[in-house]
């Protein structure tokens, strides 16, 4: 019934510019902006308005927001396709009962890791950690793909500024073609190279592709004893065998559970890069930052509730209004990686669309996520978001301070940062107002014009600390957890991506080199990818034929 409601008044609402909604009510900042500790959602540039508020709480309640938070923090099994619990939430929750714990020793076992990781840390920071011939370790590289390599890649960028040691360089490594790794290999020197293999279930196949290639590499230089993997390796993984059996120590091996999704897992020992650059104790600020934003989403009312109005408002545009992309636009370099980490947050857990109960969804569900940093995404797609035919509703993120210390260059950094915050606040506005943001009076040629009632919210944070983007990020988790609430669908599953991968391998045999004809057990492989080749399409067969052509050319 409140659906319905809520589209009959989406279509008298939509009748109305944004401009008109701020000139009706002047105090609509006061009335549609939050501030919960170091961050101020403002979402009075959405098209909406309290009675559309109301309706969406009311929206909540019926589909049993508050029971799906009990469950999720009682760790019960809401990811119903896998039989799992999801209690990412867990891997920062402070052992004082605050949150009461799901089953006994659950944080006890967390802990452990995290002791695990500040005692490899330390023999890293103070370089007692040494390659096989003796030297000290200067370079890590962590090998991984998808929240394996998003979610630690976003974070060290974003917290750079606090990285506590200059002696370490930390690196990234997740293309399956090899690119990275064989432009790394060719700068680093194997004595001082240690590689963190990231895989929950260590089984990825691109991950340990190049992991395997970074184990040639180093045997190659320093030999083959399995020394040279005891002394360069460290594993992070679900499965303790898998990585015994493929040569790690267990003094280097760090642990995941299987109720840690992988786009949830950087506050896991997955964010080990994270406490490596940063340190322990600001690594802990950042877990203490994501168990802030934990206790506001389980205790706050949903119309005080900042995860909860930012999934409110996603369910207005993209349900009601009918607008199917959403940009994410960072002004501050730091937060580089921050658009593809929440791409992959939101579409790989609410690009669904069957309901828990296996029905077909009502309507939409995620929206397009994209984006790029403000400066850069102003010379590239503003254009459209201002000038285009699309509907695009935007987030724009950006901290009030930055540069404290008083020096010369500091003060010219400062006032670089004060032109991203004026952009900031001039694009959102613009965005809204259209023309109705110039001086009265002020008229424009045709092809200059801009209409605005582009729908925006601004994330601000005090300054960009471990403790804040901790906020931030679990804020955008909580969001995700609700919209999927109300969309009743399971934002813990990805299922979409596992069936190419199971096809790319079947595929992976057809594009090495035809086999011996004299080797019997060759011509049984040739016989196998004739059958697969058979029941593929002319247009893949016509590309692998194209590949071998250009191969047999070397």
């Amino acid at each position: 019934m409140t659906w319905e409601t809520l589209r009959a008044h989406a279509t008298r609402l939509r009748q109305q510019h944004l401009s008109e909604l701020f000139a009706q009510d002047a105090q609509r900042f006061e009335q549609l902006h939050r501030h919960v500790g170091p961050l101020l959602f403002d979402f009075s540039k959405q098209r909406l308005d309290g009675e559309a508020l109301q309706l969406l709480a009311r929206l909540a309640d019926e589909r049993d927001l508050g029971g799906w938070i009990e469950r999720l923090f009682a760790g019960e099994e809401v990811n119903g396709t896998e039989r799992r619990a999801a209690m990412h939430w867990a891997l920062r929750a402070p052992a004082d009962g605050s949150i009461p714990e799901p089953r006994e020793g659950l944080y006890a076992e967390v802990e452990e890791q995290l002791q695990k990781m500040r005692e490899l840390i330390n023999k890293l920071h103070s370089g007692q950690w040494r390659g096989v011939t003796g030297e000290v370790v200067t370079d890590v590289v962590n090998i991984g793909v998808g929240g394996s390599d998003l979610g630690p890649l976003m974070v060290c960028r974003a917290l750079e500024e606090c990285d506590v040691t200059t002696a370490l360089n930390v690196h990234f490594v997740s293309s399956m073609d090899g690119s990275q790794l064989a432009y790394l290999l060719r700068e680093l020197r194997p004595h001082t190279t240690l590689f963190v293999i990231s895989s929950k279930s260590f089984t990825t196949v691109d991950t340990l592709y190049n992991a395997n290639t970074a184990r040639s590499w180093l045997r190659e230089a320093l030999g083959r004893e399995q020394s040279v993997v005891d002394c360069h390796f460290l594993g992070i993984s679900a499965d303790v065998q898998r990585m015994t059996d493929w040569g790690i120590h267990e003094d280097h091996q760090l642990r995941l559970w299987d109720w840690v999704g992988g786009r949830f897992s950087v506050w896991s020992a997955i964010g080990f890069p994270v406490a490596l650059s940063i340190g322990m104790p600001a690594f802990r600020d950042f877990l203490a930052g994501g168990h802030f934003m934990d206790t506001h989403f389980r205790t706050a009312p949903w119309l005080e509730n900042v995860p909860v109005l930012m999934a409110l408002t996603g369910v207005w545009n993209t349900n009601m209004l009918g607008i199917n992309a959403h940009a994410i636009l960072p002004y501050d370099a730091r937060l580089k990686y921050l658009p593809s980490y929440l791409e992959q947050l939101e579409m790989e857990s609410n690009g669904k669309s069957v309901t828990r109960d296996g029905e077909p969804v009502e309507g939409s569900t995620s929206p397009v996520i994209w984006g790029e940093v403000g400066p850069n995404a102003q010379h590239a797609f503003y254009q459209l978001l201002h000038q285009g035919t699309q509907v695009v509703t935007c987030d724009f993120i950006v901290s009030a301070m930055r540069y404290h210390e008083a020096t010369p260059v500091t003060t010219t950094l400062e006032g670089q940062h004060e032109l991203a915050l004026a952009n900031c606040l001039a694009q959102s506005r613009l965005l809204a107002f259209g023309e109705a943001a110039l001086p009265q009076g002020e008229q424009m040629p045709f092809y200059k014009r801009y209409k605005g009632n582009q729908p925006s919210s601004t994330l601000m944070l005090d300054e960009l600390t471990p403790f804040a983007l901790g906020v931030l990020l679990a804020a955008y988790e909580h969001k995700v957890f609700t919209q999927a609430v109300m969309w009743q669908i399971n934002p813990f599953d990805q299922w979409g991506v596992e069936l190419g991968k199971k096809i790319a391998l079947e595929t992976l045999s057809l594009i090495h080199q035809q086999p011996d004809a004299n080797d019997l057990s060759a011509q049984l492989l040739a016989d196998r990818n004739r059958s697969l080749r058979d029941s593929m399409d002319a247009s893949t067969t016509g590309l692998i034929d194209f590949i071998q052509q250009q191969r047999r050319g070397f």
